[in-house]
């Protein structure tokens, strides 16, 4: 319990973000009557935008909380495990809701989103000086 609830306090915003692009995918439905803009690709730009900036939070309070990189846990939580949840939700829209459609596509430009996260992540991670070490650490 008290690991959860020390990441919890580390992550709170990765969390939400998670959570909100859970209900954004599954759950929501804009209504009839909003006029949505009309351009090429805007489901796909959609992705990309939703996935660049969940992989970009969890990056923001990665560098935040940590002194030091940790190449494969950011390698597994800021990009592997927001791509596999992309992939995941696809799955979930294909084969579980009457409302929404699963595409690969759609899930081509999540993981285009995580990896264009994780190369700003890397090049703002090389500007940012470093923290002294906190306790615990």
């Amino acid at each position: 319990m008290e690991k959860l609830r020390h990441f919890v306090s580390r992550y709170p915003f990765s969390l939400l973000c998670v959570a909100l692009v859970w209900y954004l995918s599954i759950w929501f439905r804009p209504p009839e009557e909003l006029p949505l803009p009309s351009f090429n690709f805007l489901d796909k730009w959609t992705h990309f935008v939703m996935y660049g900036g969940l992989c970009s939070v969890i990056w923001i309070e990665y560098l935040r909380s940590h002194n030091r990189l940790d190449a494969a846990k950011l390698f597994l939580w800021a990009w592997l495990m927001p791509a596999i949840m992309g992939g995941v939700i696809e799955l979930v829209q294909a084969y579980c809701t009457t409302t929404r459609s699963g595409e690969w596509l759609d899930f081509a430009a999540d993981t285009f989103g995580c990896t264009l996260a994780i190369a700003v992540g890397l090049a703002c991670q090389r500007w940012l000086p470093q923290r002294p070490k906190r306790d615990g650490e």
